[in-house]
């Protein structure tokens, strides 16, 4: 019997809320995120105290290619949005649906991921590494901390596929689907913080 015909009929429309421990583990990844966002946001706060700091190395005009990392940016919103087709696809039961758009959402994340690492290398080529001033620390701080996130992301959805692939779609697999979801869109989030406040003022401030 496929995965698919095992929950025909069976899981309601929100399979993530059919049971008491699956609406706990959804309310409890908000307050997760609530931590996340706090977090987030003393990181932001350091990286705009010290972004003028540079001392000896580059400016953020100077070193900032917003040509990348729009196309970067582009790419994570891109997954956000297959992140949200894998939960429609979850909420109609189509789990090889539901697979496909999270196998999609995994290789944009690497995608973006890899596009990172060669912006991070060309700083480096540029003068701009972690102990150059204030400003590169509190950049690869805030920045590096978002990537560990979407590396996290990847390795979670990851998981979750192969979960999916071996047991189906029920109502203990189906509330993991819906907070990684989460996770996946709180990221998302923070990063248009990031390419608003760190690359878009960096060019114009």
């Amino acid at each position: 019997m496929s995965a698919h015909t095992h929950v025909e009929g069976q899981l309601p429309h929100e399979p993530e809320k059919a049971t008491l421990e699956g609406r706990n583990k959804v309310l409890g990844f908000w307050l997760f995120l609530g931590g996340e966002t706090v977090l987030f946001g003393t990181l932001f706060a350091a990286f705009l105290a010290l972004r003028h700091q540079v001392l000896d190395g580059p400016t953020a005009n100077h070193l900032f290619d917003l040509k990348l990392v729009a196309f970067a940016t582009a790419i994570l919103l891109t997954s956000s949005l297959t992140s949200v087709f894998a939960i429609q696809a979850m909420h109609q039961q189509k789990v090889k649906s539901l697979i496909n758009w999270l196998i999609v959402t995994v290789l944009l994340g690497v995608g973006f991921l890899i596009l990172e690492i060669y912006e991070f290398v060309h700083y480096v080529g540029e003068g701009h590494g972690f102990t150059t001033s204030a400003f590169s620390s509190s950049f690869y701080t805030l920045v590096g901390f978002h990537g560990a996130h979407v590396l996290f992301g990847i390795m979670w959805i990851t998981l979750l596929i192969i979960q999916l692939k071996r047991k189906g779609l029920t109502v203990v697999t189906a509330p993991k689907v819906y907070v990684a979801g989460m996770y996946w869109h709180f990221i998302d989030v923070v990063w248009v913080f990031i390419f608003t406040v760190v690359y878009l003022m960096g060019k114009v401030v």
